[in-house]
């Protein structure tokens, strides 16, 4: 709790398999956070805590930790919609 991590991830909405978001993308890059301080959807938050480098992890984030009743329409994500995400953790600074 507290690091800084840098991931690469992919996300897809579980209902449709539209991926709405990857660092793999042309112009992404990985992306850095702090760990477990609220900066990033609840499920990621928790679902990341405690990862190594290296380390590959597939969460599935219900609404209710990810975008909620509203979604996230911007980006595809539908009201209630269920989030896939398929991480590689590269990188972990302590603060």
């Amino acid at each position: 709790k507290g690091d800084r991590a840098t991931v690469h991830a992919t996300g897809v909405v579980k209902e449709t398999g539209k991926k709405f978001w990857s660092t793999h993308d042309p112009g992404q890059q990985a992306f850095t956070y702090q760990a477990g301080v609220g900066q990033v959807i609840t499920g990621w938050d928790q679902g990341c805590l405690g990862m190594k480098v290296g380390e590959h992890r597939q969460l599935i984030i219900p609404a209710k930790e990810g975008y909620g009743a509203a979604g996230f329409p911007a980006w595809g994500i539908p009201p209630g919609g269920t989030l896939q995400f398929t991480l590689e953790c590269v990188e972990v600074n302590k603060p």
